[in-house]
């Protein structure tokens, strides 16, 4: 087949730059080839190089005494004792499901999940961060219906629970959804694979399905923005197969065990060019790849599409030779694809060779390790300005108000569409602030979150991103886990706009600031930038999944709030409207700053919560809707009246933070209190679980009403 030109409009059409272009001139010293111009385009777009990223990444807080792995892997690894670890990480895949919803997330769900146990964890937990457009917009209930089926449909039929997760809806989003995935897995701390290739002349193994044509030049296409010619990108998203997948991780957790794996990754972005150039960059090697060896399903593949397919279900292997017989038989039991497709080179080389003829022989080195990057210029968010006067409001017709919503009722109607309870380890099932999973075979227990509060970034990066982690933090005491680490999804608009850029750098600075003082280093992460339609940008959304360890010993707190039980609040008092969940439900407003995050006193509240366990009988922190919405949603789940003693609106609806709700009895109560004052801590007295009436100040409503409302609205919306 004869290969295009390489003109300017095919270089743009790459998402190639013209001083990225003259770099590209000045390493080969000559002009590339199509397949060489697919494989920069490849490796230096923002999805894979993280050019725009990469140098403020550097300041985030990746270690501690509990790290095994930090970023720079296909996920991270924390110590959980007893010789085991957890594997986790979140990613996106927020332009392939705008424009092929169902695969799109589906294939999200599937690409996490390999990135887990490529490091040869068996997983245990997913979940998922959406972001939709409008209730209304024309587009979202499609956008709806098909990313929880694709979501539900590959983790259901995988074999891995849900747990938690998130959902939201803003006119920023109309043009471009987000979807965040998430996996974690159990595995043995000394047994953890990793992706550098080492020793000269191995073979270089693939692994899985077949090569097909889907999913070619997606990693370009989530490196842009959107606009009218959306529709025509539905070739470049993936199609995936979870039960191919479910082969493919029991035969490379059987490989795993003959020892015949020297290096294994993922192909994720960018298909076999990714995952060959960071198998060789990190080894410090060169890679010979033989494409007529490729296992394909289609005829007629060229070089340029099997380098750059992202087809679904596959991994690349360095082996050891000794090994190889022993090795191709795992995979043939499964009925998977084992090829040997090329091999390490000494030389700073990626060859790549078709029946024959050299389509590409490029220095490997310069593709990875060596992409461009960029300090982009950025500018400081200005202060919000003053906030106006709120109105003071009936408390339970703003309660009414956040449960109406789609932001604040419960998802049920989303999680019940997700298989939460598959290998019967699971303890907290979604609807919660965190899910908790029992670790197989042990007293310990592992709790899992995710959260952002997007609007709170717009206004104030900084604040807004530590806010991001304390949240994240908060979730996992309120059920008694320790707080271990942080993965995170930093997903933002277009970086070349410097407006953008300083809502990035301002967010990364506070997610340091919290992770650093909370003890919850970053081990692992996902950017996704030019989150824009037409020039209208979602709003910043840096997602931090965070993980929790309730050890052996340690009871969680599970519990749930019983007819006589006191309301107990930790800490000071609801006074902060700003950006509140009542100003844009009830006000249609989205003025004033995000609420200030004290981290000190964030990190005394969460252990002055473990420390307590034993007395509290529920717990859950006070975010969006403040301490109205927290005790709504204790009460629901308990099937128990509340009474509330205050009236007055910032009280009840204040997104002040560092905050808990708790239930307990009066003995409780009273020794709680004494442990406040000991350990420094604010802790009052704001009502109690009593009946089957809610009750804020002098305005009640029947808790059957409510809750009916609060069960019924986004199913009304959307089912």
């Amino acid at each position: 087949m004869q290969e295009p030109a390489i003109t300017e409009d095919l270089i743009e059409a790459h998402g190639i730059k013209p001083d990225e272009y003259a770099e590209i001139l000045r390493i080969l010293n000559r002009e590339p080839t199509f397949t060489e111009l697919g494989i920069f385009s490849a490796m230096w777009n923002e999805h894979c190089s993280y050019k725009s990223s990469k140098i403020h990444l550097k300041k985030l807080p990746i270690t501690g005494p509990q790290v095994i792995c930090g970023p720079g892997e296909n996920a991270g690894v924390v110590d959980i004792g007893d010789g085991q670890a957890v594997v986790f990480k979140m990613e996106s895949h927020n332009h392939p499901s705008y424009i092929e919803p169902y695969q799109g997330a589906a294939t999200g769900v599937g690409g996490i999940l390999r990135d887990v146990f490529t490091m040869g964890a068996r997983p245990i937990a997913a979940m998922n961060a959406l972001s939709f457009g409008e209730k209304d917009h024309p587009k979202t209930r499609q956008l709806v219906h098909g990313v929880v089926e694709g979501v539900g449909g590959y983790g259901n039929a995988f074999g891995v629970p849900t747990v938690g997760g998130e959902v939201r809806f803003h006119p920023a989003y109309n043009g471009n959804c987000l979807v965040n995935a998430f996996a974690a897995g159990l595995a043995d701390a000394d047994k953890i694979f990793y992706s550098a290739a080492s020793g000269v002349g191995r073979p270089v193994v693939y692994l899985g399905a077949k090569t097909g044509r889907d999913g070619v030049g997606g990693a370009t296409m989530a490196s842009a923005e959107f606009d009218e010619t959306i529709e025509e990108k539905r070739p470049t998203v993936q199609v995936g197969d979870p039960f191919t997948e479910k082969r493919l991780m029991e035969a490379t957790l059987e490989l795993m065990q003959t020892g015949a794996v020297i290096s294994i990754q993922d192909m994720g972005a960018a298909g076999l060019t990714c995952s060959a150039v960071e198998m060789g960059d990190k080894g410090q090697l060169g890679i010979r790849l033989d494409l007529e060896k490729v296992p394909q399903r289609e005829a007629n593949m060229t070089a340029y599409e099997m380098m750059l397919s992202e087809s679904q279900e596959r991994m690349l292997m360095v082996l050891d030779p000794t090994k190889e017989a022993e090795a191709k038989a795992v995979f043939d039991k499964w009925d998977l694809d084992f090829a040997i497709v090329g091999e390490t080179i000494a030389e700073d080389r990626f060859l790549i060779v078709h029946n024959g003829e050299t389509k590409a022989d490029m220095p490997l080195s310069r593709l990875s390790s060596s992409a461009p990057e960029y300090d982009r210029p950025w500018e400081a968010t200005e202060p919000a300005a003053e906030m106006a006067e709120v109105p003071g409001i009936d408390p339970i017709d703003g309660l009414k108000a956040l449960l109406a919503s789609p932001n604040y009722a419960s998802k049920a109607w989303v999680y019940d569409q997700y298989d939460s309870q598959v290998m019967a380890d699971t303890v907290r099932t979604p609807g919660f602030g965190a899910g908790v999973i029992r670790v197989h075979g042990t007293e310990k227990m592992l709790a899992f979150t995710s959260d952002v509060t997007p609007r709170y970034v717009r206004a104030n990066p900084v604040e807004g991103g530590k806010q991001a982690v304390a949240e994240a933090y908060r979730n996992l005491c309120a059920v008694g886990a320790k707080p271990l680490a942080t993965t995170d999804n930093l997903n933002f608009g277009n970086p070349e706009k410097p407006a953008i850029m300083g809502q990035f750098v301002g967010a990364l600075d506070g997610i340091g600031q919290a992770c650093s003082a909370l003890d919850m280093p970053i081990v692992s992460g996902n950017v996704s930038l030019y989150n824009e339609t037409d020039g209208t940008a979602i709003l910043p959304t840096p997602t931090i999944g965070a993980v929790g360890l309730i050890a052996a010993g340690e009871e969680p707190i599970l519990g749930l709030a019983r007819d006589g039980h006191v309301a107990l609040m930790l800490g000071a008092a609801g006074s902060h409207l700003g950006q509140s969940a009542l100003l844009y439900e009830v006000f249609g407003r989205e003025d004033g700053d995000a609420p200030h995050v004290d981290l000190a006193a964030e990190r005394a509240a969460g252990e002055f919560i473990r420390a307590n366990r034993a007395l509290i009988r529920a717990c859950t922190d006070l975010a969006d809707g403040g301490l109205a919405l927290a005790a709504f949603e204790m009460a629901e789940a308990s099937g128990v009246g509340v009474t509330l003693n205050s009236g007055d609106t910032p009280d009840l609806f204040g997104e002040d933070q560092g905050r808990y709700l708790i239930a307990c009895n009066f003995d409780a109560a009273e020794a709680l209190m004494i442990a406040a004052g000991q350990a420094g801590v604010t802790l009052t007295t704001v009502g109690r679980f009593t009946g089957d009436t809610v009750r804020m100040g002098g305005s009640e409503a029947p808790l059957a009403e409510l809750a009916a409302l609060y069960r019924e609205s986004f199913g009304a919306a959307f089912g």
